[in-house]
């Protein structure tokens, strides 16, 4: 049932990362490093760094 809930957890958030991603400027296929909790955290992290640059601009 675990397994179940992680999948379930892993694609609500895969699927909007695959979307967001190319607005910031990077490969979709990242979205995919969000199997891993740490993966999505450090993908936020990224995204928020570019979006940093791009306010500065």
């Amino acid at each position: 049932m675990d397994m179940i809930i992680w999948l379930v957890i892993a694609a609500a958030t895969i699927i909007p990362m695959f979307k967001l991603l190319p607005h910031f400027g990077l490969n979709q296929y990242w979205a995919l490093f969000c199997i891993l909790p740490v993966g999505t955290i450090v993908l936020l992290w990224v995204m928020a760094m570019k979006l940093n640059e791009l306010e500065k601009r």
